[in-house]
């Protein structure tokens, strides 16, 4: 069984590796519930069966002993030499491939079960939600609000809340679903989202915007005009570009795509059945749905609450909108 295990051991390894110098593309979410399936098979086997056969043999060893004894007091010898405590303690002992697989199943099947139902942590990597997340955010998503999915095929097993306007949502990118984005929900099943002159209207009503002091973004070493914007009532910061044309160049071919007008003053998009329309909240930086489209909800993976780090910025942890 060492060996076997060693091979086991070696090959989740070199996935690992494999992923993280971009040699092929991974899924933590599957490489997880391999690791939970794997260990558990380990946990059963030790409960079940490699703990009893220890248990056995110490026991045996133990009455060896004791026979021994007794015949060593037939010959008139009461002195015996040997301690049988440390013997029994070798071979009762888990060996290093059970400590590795059987002996974490405890913590790695915590860890399956709170990232895939409750809360899974999420960085991020781009600037496109700025001012409302940074790039190094470690953020926290609810995986439970939106209705529970089981891992790795994400298939919806509880209805939960359908996603409201204004909502910080996180979701498998729709061109490709092995990555992860992270957005804002701007348009729902059945809204007419127009995005002309950079100004958001949905079904005919501007969405009010109040403007605020200029954002200094520090990695541009730039200044920004920012802006407060009301969705459905919860207000949030974004920031507008005045040196970007307000047209949407460079758009993909995606599913329903008829359903969205392009012209020089940018977009006019029927939200279908099922779907989302999301926008970054660094609006001329940010490729989003006015690029490649809309958001199926089987692709949905949680929304974002809660900042829990920025190792660069602690003042950064707690709540946004």
């Amino acid at each position: 069984m060492q060996y076997l295990t060693a091979l086991i051991l070696a090959a989740f390894a070199g996935y690992a590796g494999a992923w993280y110098f971009g040699m092929l593309e991974g899924n933590f979410a599957l490489l997880l519930f391999l690791a939970t399936v794997v260990t558990g098979l380990y946990w059963l086997a030790e409960r079940f069966y490699f703990l009893p056969q220890r248990l056995k043999a110490a026991q045996a060893l133990e009455e060896q002993a004791v026979q021994r004894r007794a015949d060593l007091n037939k010959m008139g010898i009461a002195q015996v030499d040997g301690d049988i405590a440390e013997a029994k303690h070798r071979l009762i002992m888990q060996p290093w491939w059970l400590d590795w697989t059987a002996g974490l199943f405890p913590v790695i099947l915590v860890v399956f079960l709170l990232r895939s139902f409750l809360f899974e942590p999420f960085k991020i990597p781009s600037g496109s939600m700025i001012p409302t997340l940074l790039v190094g955010d470690l953020i926290l998503v609810n995986k439970f609000t939106y209705g529970v999915r089981l891992p790795v095929i994400n298939q919806k097993i509880t209805d939960g809340n359908p996603p409201q306007r204004g909502d910080v949502m996180v979701f498998r990118y729709p061109p490709k679903p092995s990555l992860d984005y992270i957005k804002r929900v701007v348009g729902v099943p059945g809204d007419e989202v127009a995005y002309l002159n950079k100004r958001l209207t949905i079904n005919g009503k501007p969405v009010p915007t109040t403007a605020l002091p200029e954002y200094f973004d520090e990695d541009a070493m730039r200044y920004f005009p920012q802006f407060e914007e009301a969705l459905s009532d919860k207000p949030h910061r974004l920031l507008n570009d005045p040196a970007r044309p307000a047209m949407i160049a460079g758009a993909d071919d995606f599913p329903f795509r008829q359903n969205c007008r392009y012209s020089v003053e940018g977009v006019v998009c029927k939200v279908p059945q099922g779907h989302y329309f999301m926008m970054g909240d660094n609006r001329d930086n940010s490729l989003d749905s006015r690029y490649w489209g809309f958001v199926p909800d089987r692709n949905i993976v949680g929304k974002a609450f809660f900042v829990w780090m920025n190792f660069g910025n602690l003042k950064r942890i707690g709540s946004f909108n």
